[in-house]
């Protein structure tokens, strides 16, 4: 073996080893703070970075890591967090376990091309530096795009929601928090459990509901949320009217969400037309390419 492959398994050979070292040293820890945060009635508008006990290797590598990197290094999506109720010791998890896939891949594929070719030293060093970086920023991406999908869920069933309210104020006569309830209770997908969770929560704290309706869209970054919520407040303290304020909040909704549906749509229409494009002028250069050599050969 040559002094290159050599250095590329020492080097998957030390990742193995840290790998194996993380998973080790991050024994699982019962955690109680996040079930009592849970259970409070009163949450920061700022959520605190709680760690909850891991259960399997991923999430013990993020505990891990999330106890010995120096605060600040990492930039923690704790609201897209929320939306997805992912904790923050398996966010940790995927950046480490990301990054380790990178220093082991990238050292096996240079051994495997220097197999065939000869590579300088520091083309491996490079190649698994790079993607290491790119393996820890990864899970971000993914967490702000799983986020924002949850985020349109949670708009939609938002929309449902709100007319379900309406309907049990204005034909059911229910009161503020029996309407807001039952209506939660009509759904069985996770913003209507969300919601229910969050209603039931208040009741045994003693919280009024549209108060923690208010907390659950500071933590989900749902405006809309916060105006139902301000709606159901001047109908629990002032008993107002409000069956055709949340029937216009609703509808306002669910044209803003198709109005988005509609960009997007117009959007992916126009990224169609441009491999349509660059196939006609493929078979275009087919055409013309044979022709125009035959004039500047003759």
């Amino acid at each position: 073996m040559t002094s290159l492959q050599l250095m590329v398994l020492a080097g998957m050979l030390v990742m193995a080893g840290v790998a194996v070292f993380a998973w080790w040293a991050s024994a699982a820890e019962p955690d109680l703070a996040d079930a009592l945060d849970r259970l409070s009635p009163r949450r920061p508008t700022q959520p605190e970075v709680t760690v909850p006990a891991g259960r399997d290797v991923g999430e013990r590598a993020g505990l891990w890591a999330l106890r010995r990197l120096p605060p600040g290094w990492v930039r923690v999506p704790i609201h897209d967090l929320a939306v997805l109720r992912k904790p923050v010791a398996s966010f940790y998890g995927d950046k480490v376990a990301f990054a380790e896939l990178g220093a082991l891949a990238a050292p096996l594929l240079a051994w495997l091309v220097s197999l065939t070719v000869a590579l300088p030293v520091t083309v491996p060093v490079v190649v698994t530096l790079a993607a290491m970086v790119g393996g820890w920023f990864l899970p971000d991406l993914s967490v702000a795009q799983d986020a924002a999908k949850a985020r349109r869920e949670f708009q939609r069933a938002l929309g449902a929601y709100t007319d379900l309210v309406a309907l049990e104020r204005h034909g059911g006569g229910s009161g503020s928090r029996q309407a807001m309830e039952l209506a939660a209770e009509v759904g069985d997908s996770w913003p209507f459990r969300r919601i229910s969770e969050e209603l039931a929560r208040s009741r045994f704290s003693g919280q009024q509901p549209w108060d923690a309706l208010h907390l659950l869209a500071d933590d989900l970054s749902v405006r809309d949320l916060d105006d139902v919520a301000d709606i159901m407040r001047l109908c629990g303290e002032e008993g107002a009217p409000v069956y055709d304020t949340l029937r216009a909040r609703s509808a306002a909704s669910r044209n803003a969400l198709l109005a988005a549906d509609l960009s997007q749509a117009n959007e992916v229409g126009e990224r169609m037309t441009i491999p349509a494009s660059l196939t006609a002028v493929v078979f275009l250069a087919i055409l013309i390419v044979p022709a125009i050599a035959r004039l500047f050969t003759t």
